[in-house]
């Protein structure tokens, strides 16, 4: 099994930045795809970005060229780097471990705020 815990949200204002960490514990944090997730209020859960031991990623399209996604796997943490914020990025934000990225054997961080406002 892995715990994840999410730290790094809360409050940007509109083309400002935040940084999302995961430390992820528990299991070898290397045979896992890492993720990170977001919710908005009445909104279902989307894949914000991803990215796979070798370092491939993966980014929703409404925040290519602003998110980047990396991984320390020396420290068992992923990130997530967002800039240029906008209002629309408000939203609970997940870590998520997928293992071998079968979609089969996931694992959920609590989440953490992020609200973009002026």
């Amino acid at each position: 099994q892995v715990q994840l815990v999410e730290s790094g949200g809360g409050l940007a204002q509109p083309g400002g930045s935040l940084r999302l960490s995961c430390a992820a514990s528990g299991s070898i944090f290397s045979t896992y795809v890492m993720g990170w997730y977001r919710q908005a209020p009445g909104k279902q859960r989307e894949l914000v970005a991803s990215i796979t031991n070798g370092g491939s990623t993966n980014f929703a399209d409404s925040v290519k060229g602003r998110f980047t996604i990396s991984r320390d796997n020396a420290n068992n943490t992923v990130y997530l780097q967002m800039n240029s914020l906008k209002p629309e990025d408000t939203a609970v934000y997940y870590c998520n471990a997928d293992r071998w990225g079968l979609g089969k054997e996931l694992y959920w961080g609590q989440g953490t705020q992020v609200t973009v406002s002026s």
